[in-house]
């Protein structure tokens, strides 16, 4: 296996040769070191340089990257593990070669790994769908618990029957599927996580180009658990019109589209509540400029944008309003300062250009978008 040189952060390793002339080059090394990753690593390392835990484990490692820079840039007690043999060799010549003494790799399934210890913080994440895992890290979990999905298309809806099966919640397509499917995995974890008599507090979670991060706090007792399950529901979505809502609460009922009288289609069950702690971001912005990352200005406006977004469980796509409408898009500001003006707050959001949150009435959005 030829490896070359491969640096993120402070941090440099050896990676497996892969083809960079093919369309999935992690797809053609041996072990699996996907670069694109980079952003989603720098999030967890910056996050952890202000939570702090005790310890932590990456219990996917392939080339231990994650866990690496952790221990390595962190200074946290760090558990590596894979259960490829081959990966388990190339991180120990890893840690070997980064000279990290606080360093522990293991050669298991997750699964077990998980359901036999217990760690400050788990990080799941898993080459697809963290579903079968997740479970077990909630065991595993003192505190801290990150998730990464890669599997968008079941969770976003694209392919509907996979995210049935995987995650129990009916997902749909639509222009913010990004944000459904977000909340349809943090909803997921909800509910495996409530009945252990334990609740959750997002921290850090956003979507990002083809995966989907979660930064959690678990927290413990009966009544965290009923808080976490007060924030599921569903966003009920007009099949005919931009039109939808959030409803929350396990039962539906029959609802109608207040705009044109269509059947809502129900979009869940998945979470409805906040996706960030403030605090937790607010520290590390100020954290930012001392840290050595490689993605620190792309970083840096997803935090912020995640800082000012609303926790209203969808966006609008502008850009689809006026061309529903027949009519050439305002610009952005100018919808925005609008809708402000009028006594709504309405911000951008993270995951889409064009898309914009706020608690104003769908009508008054499409009279601004027609210039009336």
């Amino acid at each position: 296996m030829e490896l070359k040189e491969a640096v993120e952060g402070s941090t440099q390793i050896l990676i497996p040769e892969q083809d960079e002339n093919s369309a999935f080059p992690p797809g053609t090394a041996q072990i699996f070191y996907n670069r694109r990753m980079a952003i989603n690593r720098d999030a967890t390392v910056l996050l952890l340089s202000v939570a702090r835990p005790s310890d932590y484990v990456d219990a996917m490692g392939a080339t231990g990257i994650r866990g690496l820079r952790v221990a390595n840039e962190c200074d946290i007690e760090t558990t590596i593990n894979d259960r490829n043999p081959r990966a388990v060799s190339m991180i120990q010549t890893n840690v070997q070669a980064l000279g990290l003494g606080n360093v522990h790799v293991s050669c298991e399934d997750a699964n077990v790994l998980l359901s036999g210890k217990r760690f400050d913080a788990v990080d799941i994440d898993p080459f697809g769908t963290p579903a079968p895992f997740i479970d077990s890290a909630v065991r595993a979990t003192r505190r801290f618990l990150f998730v990464t999905a890669t599997d968008t298309a079941p969770l976003c809806g694209a392919h509907k029957k996979a995210g049935i099966r995987r995650y129990f919640s009916n997902p749909l397509n639509t222009e913010y599927h990004a944000e459904v499917g977000l909340r349809t995995l943090l909803g997921f974890v909800a509910r495996e996580t409530v009945k252990y008599d334990r609740g959750i507090v997002p921290l850090f979670c956003f979507s990002h180009e083809h995966f989907i991060r979660l930064h959690l706090r678990l927290t413990r007792g009966a009544r965290a658990a009923d808080r976490t399950i007060g924030e599921i529901g569903y966003i009920m979505q007009c099949p005919d019109c931009a039109f939808r809502k959030e409803v929350r609460g396990l039962v539906l009922e029959g609802h109608r589209c207040e705009h044109c009288g269509a059947t809502l289609i129900p979009v869940g069950p998945l979470w409805t509540g906040g996706l960030q702690s403030c605090e937790i971001l607010d520290a590390m912005l100020s954290c930012l400029p001392s840290m050595h990352l490689t993605a620190s200005v792309e970083l840096e406006k997803i935090i912020v944008l995640c800082r000012e977004e609303l926790p209203v469980p969808w966006c609008y796509d502008y850009h689809q309003l006026a061309k529903q409408e027949h009519c050439s898009p305002v610009p952005l500001g100018h919808l925005l300062s609008s809708l402000h003006a009028r006594g709504y707050p309405a911000t951008r959001c993270h995951y889409l250009g064009t898309g914009i949150k706020t608690t104003a009435p769908l009508p008054l959005i499409l009279s601004i978008i027609r210039g009336d």
